[in-house]
């Protein structure tokens, strides 16, 4: 059996690909936009295609000869179009998909009425749809899930950080619309176990735990987390105010918040006993969920977050987009005596989140809370892991586009600037050469440019300094 994985990169994608390795004996195959974000020891496990469901003539490669294939794919983070976009990506693997002989397509969707639902989740609905239009040529098994409880995923880091942050909540009456969270090993479970389901028909498969109001959620999270909150439920605030109001204390952007506040209205709740007839176990608790989260969070331990999702063009090449920037500020730095390549590479790769950016961390938070006031990710988005960096993690308001191990790692950044930005770190030849790029969109981009020319050189100049510096004090204090 040759199983096909699409959103290989995303959130639960990740996830689901490292349980295919262990629990699954025949090919596997990783269809990505880049091979260069799969990881060498993918590489070494699986086969890895490159193929994108939004260009068809690309999809025969990545289809040939397989069994089953796990669509995991969608297009929120490519803004208003994302619908017209989820319908050709959809409609474009579906029939790629039977020209090919494929057995069955696995989708995991949302749960909700499509009556009252947010654009978001009608689009994940009208996926499933396109994708088991056809049940005479291809069997599609359509999982739908509500509110994913797990370290990294988006529901989970809103309700975490505003019940760390905000003792007493003043929330809109959305709080006590009733939902059905799960915990994401079970989503990852389900989606397993469903590639053995012994059936040759269309399934739709609610699946769910706990049925608890997005209020008692907060409490409940709080009541695990060791926290006492309160929640003051008030009439007055609009779509657009909470939306802000959760892109301020959550890390997610404005983007993803207003989509997601758009479906709290109406009620995601299971609405077939399917999972329980077709799957022998019982989804963990809500509870047990939280406890589980915030384990992997403590233990530095997260595999994926939501973030994942939102990458960046992978038809830009850097190296040539590096070439073409307008603007550029270089600090190169001596190592210190007995510090090698690899202390530096250790030491700039740990830069960001909980980490910090050295003595003007200040100045990084106040560029990121400007950020997210603009829409942006801002700085508390924060990274997935404190000591692991790979091709395609977010840090801060940056995303990993290249890494090259101790020698370089090439940041790209997704805050909201008027142009294109990069920041570069190259370890060789006994120096650091720390070098920001950038290409501005017309005049008010060079304006940006040379209003932040204080700004850089503090931060740069700093940044440089302290990562030579660190590296230095952590090779004298591991020598014996």
């Amino acid at each position: 059996m040759r199983i096909l994985l699409t959103g290989a990169n995303g959130y639960i994608g990740r996830r689901l690909h490292q349980r295919l390795l262990s629990n699954h004996n025949g090919p596997l195959r990783l269809m990505v936009r880049n091979r260069t974000s799969v990881t060498s020891q993918s590489v070494q496990n699986c086969e890895v295609v490159e193929s994108d469901v939004l260009k068809p003539e690309t999809l025969p490669d990545a289809l040939e000869n397989v069994d089953i294939a796990y669509y995991l794919v969608h297009s929120l983070a490519a803004g208003k179009d994302f619908k017209r976009l989820d319908r050709e990506a959809a409609e474009n693997f579906r029939d790629a998909a039977i020209r090919a002989g494929v057995k069955r397509i696995i989708y995991l969707g949302g749960l909700g009425d499509p009556e009252n639902a947010s654009e978001h989740l009608v689009s994940r609905i009208e996926t499933g749809e396109i994708l088991s239009r056809y049940p005479q040529q291809i069997e599609t098994i359509w999982f739908r899930a509500g509110v994913i409880i797990g370290s990294g995923s988006s529901s989970f880091e809103i309700v975490r950080h505003l019940v760390q942050k905000l003792p007493v909540m003043v929330t809109p009456r959305w709080v006590n619309t009733k939902a059905q969270p799960i915990a994401v090993d079970d989503v990852v479970r389900y989606l397993l176990e469903a590639k053995d389901l012994s059936t040759t028909e269309n399934q739709v498969i609610d699946i769910g735990s706990d049925v608890m109001s997005y209020g008692q959620m907060m409490l409940r999270t709080a009541e695990v987390m060791g926290l006492r909150r309160y929640i003051l439920p008030v009439p007055l605030l609009t779509t657009t105010l909470s939306s802000y109001w959760l892109a301020i204390f959550t890390p997610v952007p404005y983007s993803v918040a207003r989509s997601l506040i758009e479906g709290l209205g109406s009620e995601v709740v299971v609405r077939n006993n399917h999972a329980r007839q077709l799957f022998p176990f019982t989804p963990m608790s809500f509870d047990q969920a939280v406890q589980q989260a915030v384990a992997e969070i403590e233990n530095d331990q997260v595999l994926s977050r939501w973030s994942d999702a939102f990458g960046f063009s992978w038809e830009v090449n850097p190296a040539e987009s590096l070439a073409d920037a307008v603007f550029v500020d270089r600090r190169v730095r001596k190592l210190p005596s007995q510090t090698s390549c690899s202390d530096v590479f250790n030491s700039f790769t740990t830069v960001g989140g909980d980490n910090g950016w050295f003595r003007y961390s200040w100045l990084w938070g106040l560029r990121g809370l400007i950020d997210k006031l603009l829409g942006g990710f801002g700085l508390n988005r924060g990274r997935r892991q404190m000591c692991d960096l790979r091709v395609g993690d977010c840090l801060d308001f940056w995303k990993v586009v290249h890494l090259e191990e101790n020698r370089r790692m090439l940041l790209e950044a997704q805050m909201k600037v008027p142009g294109k930005a990069w920041l570069e770190f190259v370890v060789d030849d006994n120096q650091l050469v720390q070098s920001a790029y950038f290409y501005p969109n017309g005049l008010w981009g060079r304006i940006y440019w040379y209003l932040m020319i204080p700004a850089h050189h503090f931060v740069f100049n700093d940044l440089a300094n302290q990562v030579v510096l660190r590296a230095a004090r952590v090779k004298q204090a591991t020598s014996p």
